[in-house]
């Protein structure tokens, strides 16, 4: 399955980018500090630096993905989209 955050910096030439993982309430990360974390290392990558795609989905994969961008030197500084991920 492939998520898509799409960015829009306006100034800052490489923005920050995280991709979390919200499940039953707890968060925890997927993509931080520009790799892979937890089970996602072995099967997850970035695509074009904003696409999170992730291999062999089962029903455990299902939850709230937030991907959240830093631009520090742009007019709005952060933002983020949640994508709800169902997975049959």
């Amino acid at each position: 399955v492939e998520l898509s955050c799409i960015i829009k910096s306006t100034v800052t030439t490489a923005p920050r980018i995280e991709w979390k993982k919200i499940r039953d309430g707890e968060t925890s990360y997927v993509f931080f500090d520009n790799k892979m974390q937890g089970d996602f290392a072995t099967r997850a990558e970035i695509l074009s630096r904003t696409s999170l795609v992730i291999k062999n989905t089962t029903r455990m994969d299902t939850a709230t993905y937030r991907c959240e961008v830093a631009a520090p030197s742009d007019t709005k500084t952060i933002d983020e989209i949640n994508i709800q991920l169902t997975v049959q």
